[in-house]
């Protein structure tokens, strides 16, 4: 759950987070970002940064991001929490999701294009989701409309911080000593000195760690709190999106948008069995037509990871040829980087089917001249998630 780092609006119309004064002073530059001021980099810089994340423990503020409470109708008894309804509105099986759990989705269109993707959670009377900042006016616009019946309200009152790395456990744990029993995608409410937190243990980095929203009033002590230990530094944007592409994880809007399916991004194992082909709620959610006919047949195109055979990064918009010349483009680079931990360049993008085989040489096109290129598994670092 990621999404794309340019900022779309004028620096007039910026909105900031509860941390804003806190990046100032950690000496954060700061940059236009999905409506709102953020820190693309702390004076440790980039590569420090990302490298930081991997071996101990980083500190994220993802407050921009968009906090839901949905709740069912209230006509049909208490222990509606609006599974049933939300599933409507994407592929993943809701219903039947554990209380205290957490499920990776997406919402659909018509055409199986992809929506946003946002991560659901079942605390046991209601669902709690987190979408992402750049698409969340439209994600509460299109649960209102299309979840009648249902209470769906944005949390402005919050701040969400994700704490990342092999040390997150034992920090956080400093805080919050329940925190260290949970597993991957687990998600719990906890007292705390900074009132209570609402945490999951999630994060986009490949990394162990956690997500942790907390009242705006005491976001800035819990993120101090955090950084007093040793074993945390503050993480800006740029390390975030090295951390989240050495994980092979997607960007929303380099990577899926509306012109992608979850088949052709390769995000066939987040659709449960159940509502597939054949299964006990089988479609039913915008798109299933075309999305059920890709699992079961195929997409004409899939996203791969990509290494570049040189040192030089490809990055986003470098078209892919299956030739060192002539012919005409096969694909693209959607996102593309230097991985720091990898020690080597790294991208993805769309390609044909016949040509998404990991081993796979194709050309990408840097400026006039075309270098080797080669279709690669993913992730490009192996995950570090608490089983």
């Amino acid at each position: 759950m990621g999404e794309e780092t340019t900022g779309k609006v004028s620096e007039g119309a910026l909105h900031r987070t509860p941390l804003f004064d806190l990046h100032n002073e950690l000496g954060a530059k700061m940059v236009p970002f999905a409506g709102y001021e953020m820190p693309v980099q702390y004076p440790l810089g980039v590569m420090k940064e990302h490298l930081h994340c991997r071996a101990r423990a980083g500190l994220f503020d993802v407050s921009h991001m968009g906090q839901v409470i949905v709740r069912g109708a209230s006509d049909t008894g208490a222990s509606d929490n609006g599974a049933g309804a939300f599933e409507a509105l994407v592929p993943q099986a809701i219903v039947g999701l554990p209380e205290g759990r957490q499920r990776y989705a997406f919402f659909t269109d018509e055409q199986g294009g992809l929506l946003d993707d946002l991560m659901v959670a079942n605390r046991g009377d209601h669902l709690f989701v987190v979408v992402n900042a750049a698409c969340k006016a439209q994600d509460i616009a299109l649960m209102k409309a299309g979840l009648p019946g249902c209470e769906v309200d944005e949390i402005t009152d919050r701040a969400l911080l994700a704490l990342q790395g092999p040390e997150a456990e034992a920090v956080l744990a400093t805080l919050v000593p329940d925190v260290a029993a949970m597993r991957f995608m687990d998600v719990g409410v906890f007292d705390s000195e900074f009132g209570a937190l609402w945490i999951s243990r999630s994060g986009y980095t490949g990394e162990d760690g956690y997500e942790i929203s907390v009242e705006e009033g005491q976001a800035e002590a819990l993120a101090r709190a955090l950084l007093a230990q040793d074993a945390v530094e503050p993480i800006g944007l740029g390390a975030r999106d090295s951390l989240r592409l050495e994980g092979g994880l997607c960007l929303y809007g380099n990577d899926i948008d509306t012109s992608t399916s979850p088949v052709e991004a390769a995000l066939n194992w987040a659709i449960q069995k159940v509502r597939r082909k054949d299964g006990a709620r089988e479609g039913n959610f915008p798109g299933a037509a075309r999305i059920l006919d890709e699992l079961e047949n195929g997409a004409a195109r899939k996203r791969v990871g990509l290494r570049p055979e040189g040192r030089a990064p490809m990055r986003a918009g470098t078209q892919l040829f299956a030739a060192d010349a002539g012919g005409e483009p096969v694909g693209a680079v959607t996102s593309g980087a230097f991985g720091p931990t990898l020690g080597a360049p790294m991208a993805m993008g769309y390609v044909p089917a016949e040509l998404s085989a990991p081993g796979t040489r194709l050309y990408g096109e840097v400026r006039g001249k075309r270098m080797a290129v080669q279709v690669a598994e993913m992730p490009f670092v192996p995950a570090n998630f608490k089983r």
